[in-house]
């Protein structure tokens, strides 16, 4: 099933060419094919941002799920398998399920133009509108307004999470216009959650919501970190404060996702829904999020595993690794519409060298030579290697590193963790 499953998306990708053009035109088409599953969803908890959406959605999911919810989920994208996309009553959908819905949705959509994201949500939302859930966690696949998750009418709460710059030719070259589009999935009369921000995405993002109408806003006072150490971290939530253990997942800005996913755990509860301390601090400490600082044991050697690939990805892996006051051997692919140079440029202070790689099946990815290039004027040293597993074989024996860091491409990592890694 799983190479018929491949096959299949394969074709979808040839079939609907691999452009982004934003529009909701398109699905709401098929949809109406599909007698409108969009209108026919559990609960939605939507969440947009340019960092931590899939963090914050994989704490508020192991909290819900802890506190005995059943979960609907779709994120993107998927690290080793199309159908972890899917989540259904807390579970990833079965590839064969999901192979016979996608191609009945092929079928229905006869050959009309439509992106692959598009084609894709609305088999998820088919999917999704057949099975009763106490709530559906959606997440934007790329900006917001024009997102294909947007196509729904409604939602419980929207998230947004840190702002920064990527995906600029589609969404703009600004922070503002970046951030109007991320805003785009604000819904009348949701309750809005909006994580720590730049300032200047701040201010504009509260002067914006304040023209919308029956919105609840919750951020500075209302939900804010109080204290962080290496064992907890205290949040105060509406005047009052609480204390938590800290996430297994590490870097001080999985507690500001952590953070952020429990406030919507307490907007929760103030609409009714049961939830108590104990059990929302058993799902923060029980969430795992693979590829973001992973971290594995190669002969001995700590590698971490990160999907970071914008600039703000790059200072947080900074942050981390000066604190631990540690520097790294880098391994790094990443897809061409990135900003290679400043990225590893912001890297440069941690790191003690480079090895290139292209990712795997990605014909948009940087070559080796064009990572090789960025280091050289950077003054780094630089070694260029075929895959990932050569590049690991090559740092375990001839560098013998402290400490390797793979990253760049959350593309790139699930090559990784869909192979062999030693």
């Amino acid at each position: 099933m799983s190479q018929k499953l491949d096959a299949l998306l394969k074709q979808l990708h040839k079939l609907h060419p691999k452009y982004i053009d934003l529009s909701l035109d398109r699905l709401r088409k098929l949809l109406e094919k599909l007698n409108n599953p969009h209108l026919k969803l559990p609960p939605v908890i939507h969440i947009a941002g340019t960092n931590g959406k899939g963090s914050t959605l994989s704490f508020i999911q192991t909290i819900l799920i802890e506190n005995n919810y059943s979960i609907h989920a779709y994120i993107s994208p998927h690290l080793k398998s199309f159908n972890e996309r899917i989540i259904i009553r807390n579970k990833l959908i079965n590839k064969k399920s999901l192979y016979t819905v996608l191609k009945k949705i092929e079928k229905i959509n006869n050959n009309e133009p439509i992106t692959f994201f598009e084609i894709t949500t609305a088999t998820a939302f088919y999917i999704f509108s057949k099975r009763k859930s106490d709530f559906l966690i959606l997440e934007t696949g790329l900006g917001g307004r024009l997102d294909a998750t947007n196509i729904i009418n409604k939602s419980l709460i929207d998230i947004i999470t840190p702002i920064g710059i990527d995906h600029q030719e589609f969404l703009g070259k600004s922070l503002k216009k970046i951030t109007n589009e991320k805003l785009g999935i604000i819904k009348k009369g949701s309750t809005v959650i909006i994580s720590k921000q730049k300032n200047l995405v701040k201010n504009h993002i509260l002067n914006k919501i304040n023209l919308k109408k029956n919105t609840t806003l919750f951020y500075g006072n209302r939900f804010k970190i109080l204290e962080k150490n290496s064992k907890t971290f205290k949040l105060q939530y509406d005047k009052k404060k609480y204390i938590f253990n800290n996430p297994k997942l590490i870097g001080e800005h999985q507690i500001e996702n952590a953070s952020t996913a429990i406030t919507s755990i307490f907007i929760l509860k103030k609409l009714g829904y049961k939830f108590n301390n104990k059990s929302i601090n058993k799902g923060i400490v029980k969430t795992v999020w693979p590829g973001r600082l992973e971290k594995l044991k190669l002969c001995h050697i700590p590698v971490y595993l990160d999907g970071a690939h914008n600039i703000d990805g790059a200072k947080k892996l900074l942050n981390f690794f000066k604190q631990k006051n540690q520097k790294v051997w880098i391994i790094i692919g990443m897809l061409n519409n990135k900003n290679l140079n400043d990225f590893i440029k912001i890297l440069q202070p941690i790191t003690e060298g480079v090895v290139a790689v292209p990712i795997p099946q990605e014909k948009n990815s940087f070559t080796s030579d064009e990572i090789l290039n960025v280091c050289k004027k950077l003054n780094l040293i630089c070694y260029k290697k075929t895959n990932v597993k050569i590049a690991n074989q090559f740092l375990k024996k001839t560098i013998k590193p402290k400490i390797i860091l793979v990253t760049g491409s959350l593309y790139l990592i699930g090559s990784i963790k869909d192979k062999s890694y030693k």
